[in-house]
């Protein structure tokens, strides 16, 4: 059993000197990293020092040797600008962060890249950088510790109990997301939760209040959270005790620490000290200002000694949680080997659907079909919606809500906040131990791209549900037909879209989506009701695109290449088609990403190069097909704005009917019928 928390652990006797000897020594390496790269953002580091150091030394547990331990605490520099300081504290904290790493600070290819990036330095827990999203990410980090502790832990063993951590900037909180997931935090009491605000009171384009007069005290107290006021952000034992009191709040917790950014250089208190290196001359007067008499990159051994003396406490817990792990092996053992394998693999062995050939079904249902049967097998999949579960079919029936007194539930409520929710999910995958989705409305997938870019520059398996996927909308017209958004995921690097035809592909996407542990996912599903197809009964779905109907020849006359409800269209096509004598063969391409990294020789086995005539049918925009259907080919999609109506009619004036995809067919045939192809 751990009976002890690592800030409970007496720590050797410290001076005030000796601690401000270490405050300065991470202000130094951040400033000479800056100025050595001539490049980076000074303001922070120098005037949140303080804070990080406090916070690092005097609360944080972590081993620098398995900076992936599953009970640490996290950490999430939200302001990721200020690199150069998690960059400092990572490298006297004894991470594999070498002085030669920081000398290297924003070079190609170095250990200390321009903002923080998880899995690439070690010690990282989020990357970050785009404002807000750290802060969201963590309470995605904070949600996945009350969810795991409340499944795993059991009496005498609290395998899951940690914080999560927060730095923020002025920049942060001005960004919508910021209030999204303060939002939530509150409401779902997430006590573990501790934001740091270096509240300064600049910004890049100058003072803040040119651009807002917000009492940001009021906010987070109407959001539910404790909140503090620390009036000296130098001052070690103010910040101290604000941090030793928010760990007792029942809610989450905001410090709002009063910093002078740039503190100790001519520039401080403005914004020329936000964005840019300072010079050797302004550098050389905050030396005087310290009193540090040291070279760049130099520190004293009795910082360095400072530092390891912390570590001692911290492996001591370290220690003794690894001690109780192994006796709760002993008593749970298929729980701990859960814990241990720490994969975001979902175990779908028995994934089955009914028989449904000929009925007609649309793909959110299918899929809601498919991930009940999920969450019974897999009882840390979870996630939940932007307001729409009801309309994307992605509650989890008979798994309950996830709420403050119910934190096993596996549903959550977002209310209608794309942004965060995106970027929680994100958070919750960060955390790890557990597999999580988001779901809207595809049209609304707008609010959630910068998450989602995210979640794909982390490799992490998020998984985005879409539902609503076309003109099929109908009544609701332009405003929530999606037109640009599958392209926009797809130029996406890193994520893999699918858009399944019918039930069949749906339960083989989800198939493929669970066994894919290093990118995102987007599950792109209909609204409207599809026929289940004979054609795509055990179709290898995972391979991105297959010959769904073969022409009787080796070289069709034409191939008609189709995704999601355009299928069954591509279809009856080809059957209409054979009456008047044309040879056509059908590929269904439920995933371009995933048909991209097929070989050659199957990517050609499916679009022979020798075949030019090619139409792609889409309700989407054109520009993704132009790879599959060449010069000599056709594309029918929409590259305009929808209209309101009914579906079917819309649909059809947009052309999505069999006389014009026959017209397109034979037009094409004819244009092409010179060509010489060499074979």
């Amino acid at each position: 059993m751990i009976d002890t928390q690592f800030e409970n652990i007496p720590l050797k006797e410290l001076n005030r000197q000796d601690e401000q000897q270490a405050v300065n020594a991470i202000r130094f390496l951040s400033l000479d990293m800056i100025q050595k790269a001539n490049s980076g953002h000074p303001g922070l580091p120098l005037d949140a020092a303080p804070m990080a150091y406090t916070l690092f030394q005097k609360f944080l547990n972590f081993n620098n040797r398995d900076p992936y331990w599953i009970n640490r605490d996290r950490f999430v520099l939200s302001a990721g600008h200020g690199s150069a300081l998690l960059y400092s504290l990572l490298h006297l904290n004894g991470f594999k962060v070498g002085i030669d790493d920081l000398k290297r600070f924003r070079q190609l290819d170095s250990l200390t890249p321009g903002h923080p990036e998880w899995k690439h330095t070690p010690g990282i827990d989020a990357t970050t950088g785009p404002l807000g999203q750290g802060l969201a990410m963590a309470v995605g980090m904070a949600m996945a510790e009350k969810h795991l502790s409340a499944i795993y832990n059991r009496p005498g063993f609290n395998i899951f109990d940690h914080e999560t951590y927060v730095i923020v900037g002025d920049g942060d909180l001005m960004e919508g997301i910021s209030q999204e997931s303060m939002a939530i935090a509150g409401e779902k009491r997430l006590s573990k939760l501790i934001v740091l605000f270096d509240s300064n009171d600049v910004s890049l384009d100058g003072p803040l209040k040119l651009s807002t007069g917000e009492k940001i005290q009021d906010r987070i107290i109407g959001n539910g959270w404790d909140y503090q006021f620390v009036a000296d952000g130098n001052n070690l034992s103010d910040i101290d005790e604000a941090i030793r009191e928010a760990k007792k709040s029942d809610k989450p917790s905001f410090i709002e620490i009063k910093t002078i950014i740039g503190y100790g250089t001519p520039l401080q208190g403005s914004s020329k000290v936000h964005g840019a290196a300072i010079g050797e001359e302004n550098v050389a007067k905050t030396r005087d200002f310290y009193h540090w008499p040291y070279q760049p990159f130099e520190i004293p051994k009795d910082v360095y000694d400072l530092f390891n003396d912390s570590h001692q406490a911290k492996d001591r817990y370290y220690k003794s949680w690894q001690e109780s792990f192994q006796l709760y092996a002993e008593a749970f053992p298929r729980l701990a080997e859960q814990l241990e394998n720490n994969d975001s693999t979902l175990n779908t062995d028995n994934l089955k659907l009914a028989e449904n050939n000929d009925q007609e079904l649309a793909t959110r249902v299918s899929s809601s079909e498919v991930m009940q049967q999920i969450a019974d097998q897999n009882r840390t999949f979870w996630g939940g919606s932007a307001d729409l579960s009801s309309s994307n079919k992605t509650y989890l029936k008979d798994q309950g809500d996830f709420t403050d007194l119910t934190p096993q539930g596996s549903n959550v409520f977002y209310g209608v906040r794309e942004f965060a929710m995106a970027a929680i999910t994100n958070g919750i995958l960060l955390h790890g131990n557990s597999r999580a989705f988001a779901s809207t409305f595809f049209i609304f997938s707008d609010y959630m791209k910068p998450a989602i870019r995210l979640a794909a520059l982390q490799k992490l398996a998020s998984i985005f549900i879409f539902s609503h996927d076309s003109l099929a909308v109908g009544e609701d017209g332009p405003t929530h037909q999606p037109v640009e958004q599958l392209e926009t995921l797809r130029t996406t690097p890193g994520i893999d879209v699918y858009r399944p035809a019918d039930q069949n592909e749906t339960l083989a996407a989800w198939k493929a989506i669970a066994k894919t542990t290093n990118r995102p996912t987007a599950l792109v599903t209909s609204r409207q009701k599809l026929p289940v197809l004979r054609e795509t009964k055990d179709a290898p779905v995972e391979r991105g695109a297959y010959i769904v109907s073969s022409a009787k020849k080796d070289l069709p006359d034409a191939i008609l290449i189709a995704s999601g409800s355009e299928l069954h269209l591509a279809l009856e096509a080809k059957r209409e088609l054979e009456k008047e004598g044309y040879d056509l063969s059908v590929v269904s391409m439920p995933s371009m990403e995933a048909f991209q990294r097929q070989s050659e020789e199957y990517q050609a086995s499916v679009l022979p190069k020798q075949v030019v005539n090619r139409l792609s049918i889409e309700m989407a925009s054109s520009l993704a097909w132009g790879r599959y259907t060449g010069i000599f080919g056709k594309n029918l999609a929409v590259d305009t704005f929808g209209k309101s109506g009914k579906a079917n009619d819309v649909i059809d004036d947009y052309g999505f009917n069999l006389a014009h995809i026959s017209r397109m067919v034979k037009k094409m045939i004819d244009e092409n019928k010179n060509l010489q192809i060499v074979k």
